[in-house]
């Protein structure tokens, strides 16, 4: 497990036991994941109970849901925690004031990987579904790779994979700054739409932070980066690549796309060469250029041109990530973790030029009080683009109440006769009493998603 144990083997005296604080996360749990891969005992808490941590448990993990000092096993070689857990949380002060060796999630990951071959992808939006579809083609194609991801793939129904290859593909998250623990072979960013400015203050402290990024790539390594990001010639790589669907003056780019029976056929064209005929069976054009960029990172490790059409044309997507909860042509209805105004935008047009003739329901649960202040506009002009939009209440997450945020704030920089603010038995009351729903999609990265399955029961 490289240099990583020499730092813990000290403190092997105090146990064997991987502690985790905040396991349900989606980043902590691959980590966790990972550890348990390599026959670690891997134990942790975490505030609720998901259908993520029932799995982990089914996979030999240990996890409680109470903050309470004395269901930790005090044997641990060291403890992986979140920023996400609060400074007065009873167990993480107990672990940080008794001696205990503390990482943050990001460490921990940059550890893992420091003597690795990393592909890390950055961005504000579609760095999941790319780090997801690149760790497909690798595992698909039988190159092989060790994959630590922000969603759960629907190929392999988890969010991280194993292989004896040395290679990583790492999910590369900006907040609060976690990426800059990384150290890539290859990296990507896909976007860079200011974010976490409860962190970061302002949009050039954000970019500031992706710059600094793509300084830490290996002096023999490559960026790819969006078309247009690179503008300010500021990306310390000597090695790179821009890629876009829309733009000819990319390095990597789309021709010849279409749409047939809901799916997308193009041919990539990298450094002038054409390679024609990929498919790929998921909605978006944003998830288009998910799969150029993935596909020009498999090129680069010259992966053979079929296996990557076999693995692009195979790959079912990512859990919440455009998903397909009922598809059928009375009605279709989409799931997506989207929570940032590009991201809703993107869901929004690419479902309805897949659907041009159904009326579009938008669901919306805003995530964050801090991020519903900063883009409210941005969220109204977004969910605009919808026929009829309900907005439930924010959800907060890690944060307090901010006076005078709420998700009217959204809605009140809309049309009235578009948009309603409902609480959730409001909102199943509604779908319910409807007498036909042609195209509906709920995003956001609360715990909206519990609703999927009651809805689904209610349009069905």
């Amino acid at each position: 497990m490289n240099a990583f144990f020499e730092k813990v083997a000290v403190n092997e005296a105090k146990g064997t036991v991987v502690y985790f604080l905040g396991i349900g996360g989606i980043g902590m749990s691959a980590i966790a994941r990972y550890f348990n891969s390599k026959g670690l005992k891997v134990k942790g808490y975490d505030k609720t109970e998901t259908l993520l941590t029932k799995k982990m448990v089914e996979e030999g993990i240990e996890i409680h849901f109470e903050d309470n000092v004395n269901l930790i096993d005090k044997e641990l070689a060291f403890v992986v925690y979140t920023p996400a857990i609060p400074t007065n949380h009873q167990e993480y002060n107990y672990l940080l004031n008794n001696g205990y060796l503390i990482f943050k999630r990001s460490e921990v990951l940059g550890m893992i990987t420091r003597n690795t071959m990393n592909i890390c992808v950055a961005g504000t939006h579609g760095k999941t579904t790319t780090s997801s579809m690149i760790a497909h083609i690798l595992t698909h194609s039988g190159y092989g790779c060790n994959a630590f991801l922000g969603g759960i793939t629907a190929n392999y129904n988890t969010n991280f994979l194993s292989s004896t290859n040395n290679v990583c593909v790492v999910e590369a998250d900006e907040y609060d700054r976690s990426f800059l623990k990384l150290n890539p072979d290859i990296a990507v960013i896909t976007a860079m739409d200011p974010d976490h400015l409860d962190i970061y203050e302002n949009e050039e402290n954000f970019r500031s932070a992706f710059v600094e990024f793509s300084s830490k790539i290996k002096s023999s390594g490559f960026l790819f980066i969006k078309k247009g990001l690179e503008k300010n010639n500021d990306f310390a790589c000597g090695n790179s690549k821009t890629y876009s669907v829309d733009s000819k003056n990319s390095d990597v780019f789309i021709q010849n796309l279409t749409i047939q029976n809901g799916a997308y056929q193009f041919d990539v064209c990298i450094d002038n060469i054409v390679i024609d005929g990929f498919v790929l069976n998921m909605g978006g054009m944003h998830n288009v250029e998910n799969a150029l960029v993935s596909i020009a990172v498999a090129k680069l490790l010259n992966i053979e041109t079929y296996k990557i059409k076999e693995a692009v044309a195979s790959f079912k997507g990512v859990k919440r990530r455009f998903e397909y909860v009922i598809r059928n042509n009375d009605c279709i209805m989409i799931d997506d973790y989207a929570h940032h105004p590009q991201e809703l935008e993107a869901l929004i047009s690419g479902s309805k030029k897949l659907y041009p003739e159904k009326k579009c329901v938008m669901v919306f649960q805003p995530h964050l009080y801090s991020r519903t202040r900063d883009f409210a506009t941005g969220f109204a002009q977004a969910l605009n683009l919808a026929d009829e939009i309900f907005i439930l209440p924010i959800y907060p997450a890690r944060e307090l109440p901010i006076t005078g945020v709420t998700s009217n704030m959204i809605a009140s920089l809309m049309p009235a006769e578009k948009v309603k603010c409902l609480e959730k038995d409001e909102l199943l009351k509604n779908i319910k009493e409807r007498k036909k729903t042609e195209l509906l999609i709920i995003a956001g990265a609360g715990d909206i998603d519990l609703l999927v399955e009651p809805i689904k029961n209610l349009l069905n």
